[in-house]
């Protein structure tokens, strides 16, 4: 989503007469935008602000903006704190930033006030060449205990269907091969009398874009048809991105989830029924206040049970402002840290087994670019949405190359390209 936010607001900027420069020594303005998700984003926020500190001394009239989710939560506080900061602008006010920049009338620079966003008038803009995100969905209203998205990106708004097809119709004209559908739950996505699944038979049917994602599901929303027109379209790539958090359902109950674990096996169950192939990731935390032993039992007895493909796993750190933070945190630190590595061990184990699943098949890869450690290989993303290195002859970005998986880890595949198929 802030990877999303952020190429809006460098078109905007750009569209106003600003220009991009590649090193921020040449900038004039540096503006960061924020996840407050965790402590660490935040974390690595100040640190940031630290060494931009070191830049804005030697050159006085950098200015320095601060955008989105730390934005909104802290506000003036963040001024108060870091008085270097020229601007603050929350999640709702970000893409007013020329306007704050040309002391346009009513701005200010500080503005985290919500209900300033005209949610159409978000043009999405692609992330390269070949593959763009698609925001079809703004704020939550799960208010899950932990979570401060919905206090930092207020309650949900839906981009109109006409929006969202224009805009996958826009990028395949421009060569897009690849849209992610974007979300804090994008199952809960509803327009007048369109939902989630019926915005995607949209966009299969009005546009011609090659593949379809989507990302983040919630497990309470994840209907079975959608998961029926997954099926039927085989477009839309077979990945789903289903965050569990916990196995125990005293946890989930705590956490304010709205489902059991039985729930999330029914739906997953289904799934694996419906679909050939599929793909399954997850979110998953350790540590949450009141976790027995026992409840972290369970969830290393849910991954074992459900074999995810892979999955992002953290320790639980409070939150100011949510319900969770008035919880007593009673899981010490260490043993925080030593149940996500027995977690992460465990994962990367099944990781390693399922990725075996894939030697020996042709998988249909987006050419991304180079390996981060080596320009011998070229890099693809697989149907399914993992990674996969092969060598080639001829690397063109965006092409969708067939290639027959040799060798796996728990990571990454290898695999041979297929010249004679390769489109």
């Amino acid at each position: 989503m802030n990877l999303a936010d952020s190429s809006t607001l460098r078109v905007a900027m750009i569209t106003r007469g600003y220009q991009l420069v590649d090193d921020e020594k040449d900038a004039d303005l540096i503006v960061l935008n924020t996840c407050s998700v965790r402590q660490k984003a935040e974390d690595r926020i100040r640190g940031r602000l630290g060494e931009i500190h070191s830049l804005k001394k030697r050159k006085p009239h950098v200015k320095i903006a601060v955008v989105g989710c730390m934005a909104q939560r802290l506000g003036n506080e963040l001024i108060d704190q870091v008085p270097y900061v020229d601007y603050v602008l929350g999640t709702d006010r970000l893409f007013a930033l020329p306007d704050v920049l040309e002391g346009n009338e009513n701005t200010s620079s500080v503005m985290t006030a919500f209900g300033h966003e005209n949610i159409d008038s978000i043009k999405p803009i692609r992330e390269n060449e070949h593959s763009a995100f698609v925001t079809i969905s703004r704020g939550c209203n799960n208010y899950c205990s932990y979570c401060i998205v919905p206090y930092v990106r207020g309650r949900e708004r839906s981009h109109s269907r006409e929006h969202i097809v224009e805009a996958v119709h826009r990028m395949n004209d421009e060569g897009v091969v690849e849209i992610t559908l974007l979300g804090q739950n994008v199952n809960s996505y509803r327009y007048k009398q369109t939902d989630f699944p019926c915005l995607l038979q949209s966009i299969v049917r009005e546009t011609d874009i090659r593949r379809i994602r989507f990302m983040t599901s919630h497990p309470k929303d994840l209907s079975e048809k959608l998961v029926d027109v997954m099926a039927n379209e085989p477009r839309i790539m077979p990945h789903i991105h289903l965050p569990l958090q916990s196995g125990s359902d005293a946890v989930l109950q705590r956490m304010g989830r709205a489902y059991t674990y039985s729930h999330y096996r029914h739906v997953i169950d289904y799934i694996r029924r419906k679909l050939d192939y599929v793909v399954i990731t997850t979110d998953l935390m350790v540590g949450f206040p009141g976790e027995t032993l026992e409840d972290f039992e369970k969830t290393l007895e849910a991954v074992r049970d459900i074999r995810y493909d892979s999955a992002f796993m953290f320790r639980y750190s409070v939150r100011p402002g949510t319900k969770a933070a008035g919880y007593d945190d009673d899981v010490p630190e260490d043993e925080k840290i030593r149940r996500l590595n027995k977690l992460i061990e465990l994962q990367q184990n099944i990781s390693y087994e399922r990725n075996q699943r894939e030697v020996g098949r042709v998988c249909e890869c987006v050419v991304e670019g180079y390996s981060r450690r080596s320009q011998e290989l070229a890099r693809g993303r697989t149907e399914g949405n993992k990674t996969v290195l092969f060598r080639t002859d001829e690397m063109v970005l965006g092409s969708v190359a067939p290639v027959q998986i040799t060798a796996a880890d728990a990571f990454t595949l290898r695999g041979e390209i297929m010249e004679a198929n390769r489109s």
